[in-house]
């Protein structure tokens, strides 16, 4: 078992000699209290000289390192990692995971100056030439060829994930709606009835022989959608994103299945919490931020409204999945008294200037009942701003009619009150002519359309995201936010770890025109709210725990404003997670760099 150790200590054998000859962990935790001051400082007197990228990272993992062995933050996390460390260095193991020694690996070898970075996976095999040898136009073409050569490796990676716009997944495309039309004893006309959609949602257990027919599914996900119907867990697809999938599960339709297709885990979770779901799942505390009936609110200027609690089709990962039992459920509208309540609320609350329609998805609603919540809000003379937030665009395109989208234009007052649709695309496989169509359609009322992402496992490939922004960019949808996997336990099979969001960011968005990176990377903390993930003043890296979860103290956005405490969350092993990846067929070594993100 000792051997397993041995990559660890010698990223840097002088840490392991200092754990090795402490007495007690404690005198350890001084030892190198004193040896990462003496380091830091080495190199801040310039005593000690390090090439300045080197540095950048070095200068990080030693703040990190310092957090980790800090008698507070174990107490706050309830858990040493020093007291493992040491053990593991005087008895030759200790009782922890791979996955955290390889953390630890890596950070050591970031301490060292010697972060496994370079080259980049993008930019692997190629020079990069040293431009202060030259000026003026020289310079500038050389430049220019570089960069040239950084495109192109750019989009090696980018045309691995096909839009539902290319001609070849087009012509697919047409031959699986032949086939659920042919199923379903329908028609052309029927597809485009948004009416005729809702009614064949596959939901129930004699549906699941249909899908079968229309498409393979695999052993599990046929065993997971039958133990899900048995036991109300939510499950729907409808008959337009059904027809986005493949027949034959394959790379390219991976994220739409894992969307509304619930891996086992999932739906053995559900179920052991099928008496209490209110309270396990409840991730955003939504019984404590909620005034009223209908409404949540976490921020001065903006709240929710949530009209109609159900959607057509229900994504596996659901923030209010502890609310919903079935797609289109009987119970789902609210009630014409709660409704107006909630409205009413909204009238009395002069700090309100934001409102988000939300739900499920408030578009199932019909038109009449869409305006009736859009004119009520609109009358109100302190509301400046509507957002309807919807996946309706990408599961049932054809419910954007020119009806709705007109009656949205009807109500869109320039210089008084702004309405835009906030909708939810994950994958550029979701992207297709009709739901082009509809955007198109709710454009020309003036009305700008927003995207919110969540950062699936399904969808963190290397540039996979960044293949979804210059997607949606083509029909006319901005990246808006780009959500990290909630911290809902049921759906960790979902969850990516928060060094891979921040590398996205980093190495993949940011080289992008700034038009398709408009999004802001972002974790939701319980109970108060979105927090900024890029920001070093917003979060910490505080632990790594035995089993390799990182445990970060997330800062609330009212630091600084208001007394209010950090939320700790705990990650997904960044090790595993990789594991994961490794078997869709990833290069593990390509996604170096994520130990390095804190």
């Amino acid at each position: 078992m000792e051997n397993r150790w041995q990559k660890c200590w010698d990223a840097s054998t002088e840490i392991y000699t200092l754990l090795k000859e402490s007495d007690t962990f404690e005198a350890a935790r001084e030892k190198l209290i004193h040896q990462l001051e003496a380091l830091d400082w080495s190199y801040r007197r310039d005593v000690v000289k390090i090439r300045s990228w080197d540095y950048i990272v070095l200068k990080e993992a030693v703040r990190c390192f310092k957090n980790i062995i800090s008698p507070r933050n174990e107490r706050l996390s309830e858990s040493s990692a020093l007291e493992h460390l040491w053990a593991a260095a005087v008895e030759g193991d200790s009782d922890v995971s791979d996955d955290f020694i390889v953390e630890f690996e890596h950070l050591f070898r970031a301490i060292k100056g010697q972060a496994d970075i370079y080259p980049s996976s993008l930019m692997n095999g190629i020079e990069y030439p040293d431009f202060e040898k030259y000026k003026g136009r020289e310079a500038g073409k050389m430049r220019s060829d570089f960069l040239d050569i950084m495109g192109q490796e750019m989009e090696k990676f980018i045309k691995k994930y096909p839009s539902g716009l290319q001609s070849e997944i087009v012509k697919k495309r047409v031959e699986n709606k032949k086939r659920i039309l042919d199923l379903l004893n329908s028609e052309q006309g029927d597809w485009d009835d948004w009416k005729w959609q809702y009614k064949h949602v596959f939901k129930r257990l004699e549906h699941i022989d249909n899908i079968d027919k229309l498409i393979r599914l695999t052993e599990e996900e046929e065993k997971a959608i039958k133990l899900a119907i048995e036991n109300g867990v939510p499950f729907g697809v409808t008959p337009h994103y059904l027809h986005l999938m493949d027949f034959e599960p394959n790379g390219n339709d991976y994220a739409v299945r894992r969307q509304v297709f619930p891996p086992l885990s999932y739906v053995e979770n559900m179920m052991a919490h099928k008496e209490d779901r209110a309270s396990a799942f409840d991730f955003m505390r939504e019984h404590d931020t909620s005034p009223l009936d209908l409404i949540t609110r976490r921020y001065p200027k903006v709240a929710i409204i949530k009209p109609y609690d159900s959607c057509p089709q229900i994504c596996v990962y659901c923030q209010r999945n502890w609310e919903i039992t079935e797609p289109l459920m009987e119970s789902a509208e609210a009630p014409k008294g709660r409704l107006d309540e909630a409205l009413n609320w909204f009238s009395e609350h002069e700090e309100m200037m934001d409102v988000l329609v939300t739900g499920g998805d408030p578009l199932v609603m019909n038109d009449h009942k869409v305006e009736y919540i859009v004119k009520r809000l609109t009358d109100i003379p302190h509301i400046s701003s509507i957002r309807i937030a919807t996946r309706i665009p990408i599961t049932v395109p054809q419910r954007i009619t020119n009806e709705l989208c007109e009656m949205f234009g009807n109500y869109y007052e320039v210089g008084k009150q702004t309405i835009c649709m906030v909708t939810h695309f994950t994958h550029p496989y979701e992207v297709t002519l009709d739901t082009a169509k509809a955007i198109q359609r709710i454009k020309k009322q003036g009305i700008h359309v927003y995207n919110q992402q969540v950062f699936s496992f399904a969808s963190s490939r290397r540039f996979e995201t960044a293949a979804l922004r210059i997607a949606i960019k083509q029909i006319g949808v901005d990246p808006y936010y780009n959500f990290n996997m909630k911290g809902k336990s049921e759906i960790e099979d979902y969850a990516v770890p928060v060094a891979r969001i921040l590398q996205e960011r980093k190495e993949e968005a940011r080289l992008l025109p700034g038009i398709f990176r408009s999004d802001e990377p972002v974790f939701n903390v319980p109970f108060l709210g979105k927090n900024h993930l890029r920001a070093w003043e917003d979060h910490e890296l505080i632990s790594i725990l035995p089993d390799g979860r990182r445990v970060y103290s997330f800062h609330p956005w009212e630091k600084n404003i208001n007394k209010v405490k950090p939320y700790l969350y705990v990650d997904v092993p960044i090790r595993s997670y990789l594991e994961k990846l490794k078997n869709r067929g990833e290069n593990p070594r390509d996604y170096r760099s994520i130990w390095y993100y804190y």
